[in-house]
């Protein structure tokens, strides 16, 4: 989000939300702005770019004799709106696919490279056309840091050392001059390395115990020149499950800077209906934000779990796959988590971001799934067409967070409540940029009822608030390929008497 550039004719609360609401919550926001918590760690905005459906092939790939327009292979369109998006690191080659991914298949000619099966999503050629020198390209145009997931399912020690030998040896070993050989003279700098995905299951079906053995025995070989060693990563648990956590943090001593762990949101929380992407109702947009914030309850548990064994707080907690999941869209490859993305799902961006800001002390890196195409996506393509999803609008919005000094806030507002059931009507978080700006973001999940804001913020405010607003008429309006800005952030404005945030929004502003 660029505040510097606020479109000159800020529109009202009732234009930016096109319905009247049906009442007002009553919210106070509490905080001195003099008192800081932990940094927001920029990486909480990591993205993720599995080898899956047209996620790759196609969302960002289309090879360089590609009619559209594209740099090294990469089409120029979706780079350019990631890169407006500030992302800081990519996750790859997966997910599932990294346990049966091979590196020494994705080096060399092109036309020499093996065609394999994806067998993990959708049974389709993999031509191996982006491997290790392609993904760092892509990094390198996105002005991104890299999180390489490696192969501990159906890989070896030897293959998996011998990688990171070829990644970033300096000498003249065989490997490091077959790296050059292939166009890449210079080591790459690697943040994050991955020993294995989902271990517990589509990485090999193991118990932690018997996972902690081969880490040990795999991250003993991970040898780098001084400076080069990346962050390494252990494969962690799921959902509600903190058995993982408790295993690695444990009995792992050394050579393990952080825990993984996935967690994705299912409005019927059934994997075999899981519900519809567009099409919903009130009932099933409460049953969404209800599943997602118990991300609350898990990072709360997992995090305690740490807290008790690694005291001195060395390990961080990564939830490195998350987001919304739906049945696949009529028509398209079931394999390939096509899915159409709504106001819903920038909602549910929203509140899982401030979770992380709030739990940022432990909380260093996460990835969104996924980038392009695939799930909840940044970004939709359909040939040489593109659009920004709003999702892609929140992390936009979002950026001003990336490495922010986080402000501890107090929300005293009421439930929104389906069913027995309830979640806090309004979220938020509160940081000092990096530009030395203070930003507040709030989340209104009721999709029905406005929240006339409180401000009791010390430390002085801006006499009007300025910022930008992320809502619709409907709670299933969505951005297509004839109509791409139907939500998209409008100029917004307020003072500390005059604050109202309307039903089923989201808005950051500076104070």
């Amino acid at each position: 989000m660029r505040f510097s550039v606020l479109k000159a004719s800020l529109l009202s609360v009732a234009l930016s939300t096109g319905v009247a609401t049906a009442a007002t919550h009553q919210v106070t926001v509490s905080a001195d702005l003099s008192k800081q918590g932990p940094v927001i760690n920029k990486d909480i905005y990591g993205q993720f770019a599995e080898h899956l459906g047209r996620g790759i092939y196609e969302g960002l790939w289309v090879g360089p004799d590609s009619s559209i327009p594209n740099t090294k292979g990469f089409r120029n369109d979706v780079i350019n709106a990631l890169k407006e998006m500030e992302v800081p690191l990519v996750r790859w080659p997966g997910g599932c696919f990294a346990d049966e991914y091979h590196w020494r298949d994705g080096i060399g000619p092109k036309d020499e490279r093996p065609v394999k099966v994806n067998t993990h999503w959708g049974g389709v050629e993999e031509t191996n056309a982006v491997g290790t020198h392609e993904f760092f390209d892509l990094a390198e145009l996105l002005g991104a840091e890299v999180y390489i997931n490696g192969n501990l399912g159906s890989g070896t020690v030897r293959e998996m050392a011998e990688w990171m030998e070829y990644m970033t040896s300096d000498k003249n070993s065989t490997l490091a001059n077959q790296r050059r050989a292939n166009g890449r003279d210079k080591p790459w700098d690697i943040k994050y390395f991955g020993i294995g995905n989902e271990s517990w299951g589509c990485g090999g079906h193991m118990e932690p115990d018997y996972y902690t053995d081969l880490y040990r025995q795999y991250a003993t070989f991970l040898k780098t020149p001084p400076g080069k060693k990346p962050l390494l990563v252990g494969s962690g648990g799921h959902t509600e499950d903190t058995q993982w956590t408790d295993v690695l943090s444990k009995n792992i001593e050394r050579d393990m800077d952080g825990i993984s762990y996935h967690f994705y949101t299912l409005p019927n929380d059934e994997w075999e209906t899981k519900g519809h992407a567009t099409e919903f109702d009130e009932k099933m947009w409460f049953a969404t934000l209800e599943r997602t914030y118990r991300m609350d309850e898990y990072l709360k548990n997992n995090i305690a779990i740490l807290d008790k064994n690694d005291p001195e707080g060395e390990l961080g907690f990564y939830v490195d796959e998350w987001g919304t999941w739906y049945d696949a869209e009529e028509g398209r490859e079931p394999g390939f988590l096509y899915q159409q993305n709504t106001l819903r799902d920038a909602v549910v961006a929203a509140v899982n971001l401030n979770l992380f800001h709030a739990y940022a002390k432990r909380v260093h890196m996460t990835n969104i799934a996924q980038m392009v195409n695939v799930l909840q996506a940044m970004i939709l393509t359909d040939g040489p067409d593109m659009l920004k999803t709003p999702t892609y609008h929140i992390y936009d919005m979002y950026s001003v967070f990336q490495d922010a000094t986080s402000i501890p806030l107090t929300l005293d507002a009421p439930d929104y409540t389906m069913g027995g059931k309830a979640v806090p009507a309004v979220t938020g978080s509160l940081a000092k940029g990096k530009d030395g700006r203070t930003y507040l973001a709030l989340v209104n999940l009721d999709p029905n009822n406005s929240a006339s804001i409180k401000l009791d913020v010390s430390g002085g405010l801006d006499e009007t608030l300025k910022g930008e607003i992320l809502t619709a008429a409907e709670m299933t309006a969505k951005n297509t390929f004839d109509n791409k800005d139907a939500v998209t952030p409008k100029a917004f404005e307020a003072t500390a008497d005059d604050f109202t945030l309307p039903a089923k929004s989201i808005v950051v502003v500076a104070l």
